[in-house]
């Protein structure tokens, strides 16, 4: 699952002449295009896809004579140019948002990156990193640190092998060894997986058919209900403001569910990682912490390894499974 296996070819890093870094023969460098090209080749196929669905849309709503339906009522919107509107502005926002998150990880969070370590626990943390990406098949992401109380971590950034993986003080100030190496391979399956640009391409669909269909309704209300010639009055613009908001609630739930899926991907790769004991004992330890508060800004709460607890409703719109279901699923896969 987008992991590489170890050759017997493979050279073993030294450290350098500080004592702290681990650093590889010119020799040991080997040009291998494919890490950047299943990336830009994901983000192509996936274009490739919701473009298909734009046209499938498209072509259905005109077999179903929506757009004759909509010029019966006095609404002559043209939509398959507002179709491919919607998908280039809401793909635009989407992939901005995945380009710039790396910085805005850094600056919502306060993260300090570890360029030099300054004390053994710097240390071991950069060389555990560096442990994990290898085995995970990725280039090095920088490391960082923020200050929070709560155990927890992320990873962000527009490419696997351009990342950032974070944890907070208070993970590393409570927690074992094996456990942070555990929340470390969890973080590390996100990147390796490519869960960030995934993710940002799937609320590229949702905000695309979000602008689509609020716009629909605005041009609707305006030009049946309150008589408006051309569908473009005050009630438009606030019915479309209205629309967006709701059906953009609501398809959350959509993009909530996807990255449910997504953490039991990641479990499984830092289970692969780190060990299948050492990932259940982190997410055990997790859940004996779910008192504390979670203030993880919503952007990162996708790719961290903690997202708090809800209940009842509120569950569909939560970007983490249940701990108890995350680690009933490690156990069965053994």
């Amino acid at each position: 699952m987008g992991f590489k296996q170890r050759t017997q070819f493979e050279i073993v890093p030294v450290l350098n002449s500080d004592g702290h870094h681990l650093i590889y023969p010119a020799s040991s460098y080997i040009f291998i295009p494919e890490e950047n090209v299943s990336t830009m080749m994901r983000i192509l196929l996936f274009l490739a896809t919701n473009l298909a669905v734009v046209l499938i849309a498209s072509i259905t709503l005109s077999l179903f004579g929506f757009n004759g339906f909509m010029a019966a009522n006095g609404v002559d919107l043209n939509l398959n140019q507002l179709l491919v509107f919607c998908a280039v502005f809401g793909f635009a926002g989407s992939l901005f948002s995945l380009f710039i998150s790396k910085w805005m990880a850094k600056m919502s969070t306060g993260t300090q990156i570890i360029t030099q370590p300054r004390t053994r626990h710097e240390q071991w943390l950069l060389q555990t990193v560096e442990q994990l990406s290898r085995d995970a098949g990725i280039k090095m992401p920088e490391v960082g640190i923020f200050p929070a109380y709560e155990a927890n971590a992320f990873a962000t950034g527009w490419n696997k092998n351009d990342a950032l993986v974070a944890v907070s003080q208070g993970l590393l100030e409570r927690f074992s060894p094996d456990e942070v190496k555990a929340v470390l391979a969890h973080e590390i399956g996100h990147v390796a997986n490519g869960d960030m640009v995934t993710l940002a391409l799937v609320q590229g669909v949702v905000n695309t058919f979000v602008m689509f269909f609020a716009r629909i309704i605005g041009n609707f209300v305006d030009k049946v209900i309150f008589k408006t010639e051309n569908g473009q009055g005050i009630a438009y613009y606030i019915t479309t403001i209205f629309a967006e908001l709701v059906l953009g609630f609501l398809a959350s739930a959509i993009v909530m569910w996807f990255s449910r899926k997504r953490e039991f991907r990641a479990d499984d790769a830092g289970a692969r990682l780190a060990g299948t004991d050492a990932m259940i004992g982190a997410l055990q330890r997790l859940r004996s912490e779910q008192g504390v508060p979670v203030n993880m800004p919503d952007s990162l709460t996708a790719f961290g390894i903690n997202a708090g607890l809800k209940k009842g409703l509120a569950g569909l719109f939560m970007s983490h499974p249940p701990l108890e279901q995350r680690i009933e699923a490690l156990r069965r896969r053994g």
